[in-house]
């Protein structure tokens, strides 16, 4: 009976089994921080220089009455102010009060180039304002996607609002996605890890397993008890045997061979 539950269950979710082998190995054997894409980027320590903040920021609350979240960084090489309205983020240039944002497709590039932590050239950039590509969350639009002329195919995502870098991406990072969406089952375009089919086929792959034991054990471990049980039997029997033998020849009279 198990061995026929066993084969039949096999046969339903076998195909599964090396799909979740083979992508279980696509993700174990590349460092998660590359799939990430964090080697795409370089980690700046540039310090933000006071004499270069030289535009008051009583100027930029009478400009912009409204901002909130005031804070000071880098674009690059020069000194900006970042802010909130609502819920548009804007950057000003901390010497000349100069609006820089929405950033136009030369800024983007230069941040871009400045980022990346390769020397690739940039083959396509693109404006993306809505319908974000796969991969890209819709609440960092509008960015500006910048690729790079590699195999891999870098990508590097420029907030068109605050000049940062929102996100990366390259060919393998896609792949990783599939196979992990492959390896829960994950076959429509639903992010919940919890779906129905995941479920039955891991209570079947379970049963299986179950029943692989319950065969494993008729099909090799008593074979192999019995086995023993049965030398052991045999080397019970022979030392009965020459224990009789041996009684025999005692109650024999002395000198008589028979």
């Amino acid at each position: 009976m198990s061995h026929k539950v066993h084969r039949w269950l096999m046969l339903l979710i076998g195909a599964q089994f090396v799909i979740w082998s083979v992508t279980g190995a696509y993700m174990v054997f590349f460092d998660i921080d590359y799939i990430h894409g964090n080697s795409l980027v370089i980690s700046h320590q540039n310090s933000i220089k006071p004499e270069n903040l030289t535009y008051p920021t009583e100027k930029l609350f009478q400009q912009y009455p409204k901002a909130k979240n005031l804070s000071v960084g880098l674009l690059v090489d020069r000194e900006v102010y970042r802010f909130n309205i609502a819920k548009q983020q804007y950057i000003v240039d901390a010497k000349t009060g100069e609006t820089l944002s929405p950033l136009n497709q030369s800024r983007a590039m230069a941040i871009a180039k400045h980022n990346y932590s390769g020397n690739d050239n940039i083959t396509h950039t693109v404006l993306i304002s809505s319908n974000p590509s796969f991969g890209l969350s819709a609440r960092h639009l509008p960015v500006w996607e910048v690729e790079f002329d590699h195999f891999t195919s870098p990508t590097l995502y420029i907030s068109a609002n605050n000049g940062k870098v929102v996100s990366k991406r390259h060919q393998f990072w896609y792949l990783f996605d599939w196979m992990f969406r492959f390896h829960i089952m994950d076959y429509g375009d639903d992010e919940d890890t919890s779906n129905w089919l995941l479920f039955f086929i891991a209570s079947f792959a379970l049963l299986a397993a179950l029943s692989g034991l319950m065969l494993t054990y008729f099909k090799v471990i008593k074979p192999i008890i019995n086995s023993r049980n049965k030398r052991g039997n045999k080397r019970k029997k022979n030392q009965r045997y020459n224990q009789l033998d041996k009684q025999r020849e005692n109650q024999l009279p002395n000198g008589d061979n028979r």
